[in-house]
């Protein structure tokens, strides 16, 4: 009976999607007809018309569906003032939490998953969340343990999530219809199969606990990065229990002093870059959310459910295109890589210094060794930039399957930057965390790390 329900509920869920493939489709074919005898003024005006009605029907119809596109739009949520205005339309309706689950389904979730009631797993278990999130929410609790008890966060998946979140993903023509309104030469497919990829792991906790332990036991006792443990035997697919950890919220911090907040900011900074770099891995929902502070400089990382491993392969590229662009001023080589790597299509009508120029602003912040300063107005530009479809290279760029949440933690590294108003030399920093430059330390929060890198078994 549960199946039939289910399958009647994931039928009228396609239906309802392909009804509105069908009436985008529609609405595409009439402008292009109006299209042919216009100006190039209303052709323009036609395009940003049918793009707004467009990007308002899919909003409508999927704003409550609490789905994959959901997800998208609270991954995009502090990105929307360099995102074009279509995309930020639909996105801005796609981002409400789903509402909190009643106490009662957290603790028959918990009991389904767990075999034993909330009482006999938990000495004590606060009904009430501390976090809520597009797939599931956390509560606090005192765990039962054969040493003893032990403060824990549970996170608890919303029932019925994975099955919505499918059958979303099994209709990627609406992800490929949303992407195409910031990349105009984009040809979503990779794109999509990476988003699909990626959001089908985070449904599995028990994945996410994979992830979460790796980056926990890479960084164990780095003086100012730490990612809790995990509690494996009493977690599931849809159960997740951590080590509780007590700290400050991103809204503290922005209250906190300058130099907190910059020490903050470094932390961030060399987290992201040292997982990429030399553990090959990042988490791709940099959310300021998914962050606890601490005074003095000290992060901790929360949600690794969303988790991009690269390749051996891949990071040479990667090396290749700072090596090529940053280090070496060498644009002929560096165009070769992206073109190799399908991020700009071969034999586009521009020079190299053209493409060198409009690549550029992507690496401004590490070009020079001087101190900067991160401001919102030069996170909201690289956005702007990387959608730009006024710029004519841009309408040959595109966002390879490898590159998609590599881009994706650039955007939200920036933007949380640009927030605190860090200031640094990052440049000096990078040269840090490069495996081709592999430089000295350069702030005392560099020597701390070059002291905790003596003590791992192995160079990282």
């Amino acid at each position: 009976m549960k199946k039939a329900i289910a399958n009647r509920s994931r039928w009228k869920r396609n239906s309802r999607l392909a009804r509105l493939g069908a009436r985008i489709g529609l609405a595409h074919a009439g402008t292009s007809a109006r299209k042919v005898f216009a100006s190039s003024a209303r052709k323009e005006e036609l395009s940003r018309a049918r793009e707004m009605k467009t990007a308002q029907q899919v909003a409508d119809e999927l704003g409550n569906m609490k789905g994959a596109l959901m997800k998208l739009g609270q991954m995009a949520s502090y990105l929307d003032d360099g995102l074009p205005e279509p995309l930020r339309l639909a996105l801005g309706q796609l981002q409400s939490n789903a509402p909190p689950m009643s106490v009662e389904l957290v603790h028959a979730e918990i009991e389904r998953e767990l075999g034993r009631p909330v009482s006999e797993v938990f000495v004590e278990f606060d009904d009430e969340p501390i976090a809520a999130a597009s797939i599931g929410q956390v509560h606090r609790a005192i765990l039962r343990t054969p040493d003893g008890e032990r403060a824990v966060a549970v996170k608890v998946q919303y029932p019925g999530v994975a099955e919505a979140i499918d059958a979303d993903l099994r209709t990627a023509d609406l992800l490929g219809t949303l992407l195409a309104f910031g990349f105009k030469s984009l040809n979503p497919e990779d794109m999509v199969a990476e988003i699909k990829e990626r959001l089908r792991e985070e449904l599995d906790y028990t994945k996410e606990a994979q992830n979460q332990q790796q980056f926990a036991d890479f960084y164990r006792d780095h003086p100012f990065i730490h990612v809790p443990d995990v509690l494996h035997n009493y977690s599931t697919s849809r159960i997740l229990i951590t080590e509780l950890v007590s700290g400050h919220s991103f809204a503290e911090l922005l209250t906190w002093p300058q130099e907190e907040r910059d020490k903050a900011g470094e932390a961030i900074f060399r987290f992201v870059f040292r997982s990429l770099y030399r553990f090959r891995a990042f988490n791709g929902d940099p959310h300021p959310g998914n962050y606890i502070f601490h005074k003095g400089g000290k992060v901790t990382f929360l949600d690794f459910g969303l988790i991009k491993h690269f390749t051996v392969e891949e990071m040479e590229m990667f090396q290749g295109m700072v090596k090529a662009a940053v280090l070496d001023h060498d644009m002929e080589s560096y165009r070769r890589i992206i073109e190799e790597a399908g991020m700009l299509q071969k034999d586009a009508p521009f020079t190299t210094e053209e493409a060198g120029d409009y690549f550029a602003h992507f690496y401004e912040p590490v070009r020079e060794s001087k101190m900067m300063t991160w401001t919102t107005g030069y996170a909201t530009s690289i956005v702007r930039h990387t959608f730009d479809r006024t710029s004519a290279i841009a309408q040959y760029a595109t966002v390879p399957k490898s590159f998609v949440f590599i881009q994706r933690i650039n955007l939200g590294l920036y933007a949380l930057l640009g927030q605190l108003g860090s200031s640094g030399n990052f440049r000096r920093i990078s040269e840090e965390l490069w495996p081709m430059t592999n430089a000295a330390p350069s702030t005392p929060m560099g020597e701390q790390e070059a002291q905790w890198l003596t003590t791992r078994n192995s160079p990282l």
